[in-house]
């Protein structure tokens, strides 16, 4: 059990939000339907059919797809124990490894990245409705032009479709954690029943026939095969690497780790799976029954002619991606922008921070074309990567798994992570030789067979830099469990 928060305020450095929590009831099944939320949407949809078209043979894809899911789920249970103990979202618990005023400094690198994310999420499920419109009411088709009537690269459309999924978001947000959880209970499994509904219409369009030699094919060398299997477990970690680092923010409300970890095994590995299997057998019978390959549900789902189909699973998909935003972009950085200035800043202000950021950034222009879909992902795992490995470098191997809870709390130059001046340099220093090893890996062109890899070399680079800096710079301050360092 946690203490009130009146036990660890001091003024600066609490707030409501960022409290230890004190109630306590997401059950295994609720972290199950979180991960339905996270895996079943357009962006995830549209990820998985673009590995597939890769050129690697189909059961390659599926076994990074299996080792890549695999290993999220390990990190996930492994960022869930601190948050668990102590009750603290991800921006309270990473004070304990960069300072308590040091952890602005990573909280706000995710809570960017989370605007980027919730945008481009955002913008997916816009573009549902704005196809369902055009079926309609096709006369409107020229306002969804964006060279006759476009603004900052968006059609006006675009942009009255993009603005409603924007509030409908920010309405279900403002009603707090327990009506996102109930939410995405519900939202996660309605698109199992879509895709298995689209895969059986497709089905039943070519006989019971399916051939994955539809599919890209190409000649590979072993070094090159094992290479394309290595890009398609980073990207997938990539993926859900921003879930993975803030983790913590929904394991506070877990009744039980076992429950976390159940709920873990039972949302990744397994619905992960068998989400992909619907999805390749989808993007797959595109082919024939439409004569091109789609790797965009929403697309396949508006050619078919069946109005009762489209509508259906536009509303499902739209759901869907609504889900996954509001539980893995929205409440992170509303978390993260509440850190900044938490005496200022509450959890709903960090909320609609976020929401405005989602517009500024122009999402459409981070996610419209597979080569984009793999730059971004890997922008995006160059950052978050290195914050992980610290993070779980820190807590397992610096401070080996203690936690003194009151001094995340505390601006006491004598509490355990003040660190200098409430900063710690050598975790700063860390993120910093681990981002540029990432940017490199990414820009220059003479490391470019490395940059599918920006996640794990972020990850490894990050968590192997923090030891040895660790190791060379004992930080200034005191470990968690009270002794001077």
């Amino acid at each position: 059990m946690t203490q009130s928060p009146d036990a660890y305020a001091t003024g600066r450095l609490i707030n409501a939000d960022l409290a230890p929590v004190q109630d306590r009831s997401w059950a295994w099944k609720d972290f199950l339907f979180l991960w339905m939320s996270d895996v079943h949407s357009v962006a995830g949809y549209m990820t998985v059919g673009t590995l597939f078209m890769m050129g690697l043979p189909v059961s390659s894809v599926l076994i990074g797809l299996l080792v890549a899911i695999v290993a999220v789920q390990l990190l996930c249970n492994l960022i869930a124990v601190p948050s668990l103990k102590s009750g603290a979202p991800f921006p309270v618990i990473i004070r304990s490894v960069f300072g308590v005023y040091g952890a602005v400094v990573p909280a706000l690198v995710r809570g960017i990245i989370a605007v980027g994310w919730y945008g481009i999420q955002t913008w997916l499920a816009s573009n549902a409705v704005v196809l369902f419109v055009l079926r309609m009411m096709p006369s409107l088709a020229d306002y969804s032009d964006v060279h006759h009537h476009g603004l900052m690269g968006l059609s006006l459309l675009g942009w009255l479709a993009f603005l409603l999924i924007w509030a409908l978001q920010l309405a279900v947000f403002w009603r707090g954690m327990e009506s996102i959880r109930h939410f995405i209970d519900w939202a996660g499994p309605a698109i199992y029943v879509m895709m298995v509904l689209l895969d059986g219409v497709l089905l039943w369009k070519t006989r019971g026939q399916i051939s994955f030699s539809v599919l890209p094919h190409s000649a590979l060398s072993v070094g090159q095969h094992l290479t394309g299997v290595l890009n398609v477990i980073s990207l997938t970690i990539a993926f859900f690497s921003p879930i993975i680092l803030n983790f913590g923010d929904f394991a506070r409300y877990g009744i039980s780790l076992s429950a976390v970890r159940r709920g873990n095994f039972w949302g990744l590995p397994i619905n992960f799976m068998a989400f992909c299997a619907l999805a390749l057998t989808t993007v797959t019978l595109t082919q024939p029954v439409l004569g091109q390959i789609l790797v965009d549900p929403v697309d396949t789902v508006t050619r078919l002619d069946s109005q009762t189909i489209m509508i259906v699973g536009i509303l499902t998909f739209v759901l869907a991606t609504i889900g996954i935003n509001i539980s893995a972009n929205f409440v992170s950085a509303a978390f993260d922008f509440s850190n900044i200035a938490p005496a200022s800043i509450s959890w709903r202000g960090g909320g609609v921070i976020a929401a405005i950021g989602a517009i500024a950034l122009t999402p459409w222009n981070l996610y419209a074309r597979p080569d984009l879909i793999h730059l971004t992902l890997d922008i995006l795992g160059l950052f978050i990567a290195p914050v992980t490995g610290i993070l779980l470098a820190d807590y397992y191997f610096v401070q080996r798994e203690t936690l003194d809870v009151p001094a995340l709390y505390s601006t006491d130059p004598s509490a355990a992570y003040w660190y200098r001046g409430g900063v710690n340099p050598t975790a700063i220093w860390a993120l910093g030789l681990a981002v540029l090893v990432g940017l490199a890996n990414v820009f220059l062109p003479a490391l470019a067979v490395f940059q599918n890899f920006a996640w794990f070399t972020g990850f490894f680079s990050g968590f192997c830099f923090h030891l040895l800096l660790t190791r060379l710079r004992r930080p200034v301050g005191r470990t968690a469990d009270g002794q001077a360092s």
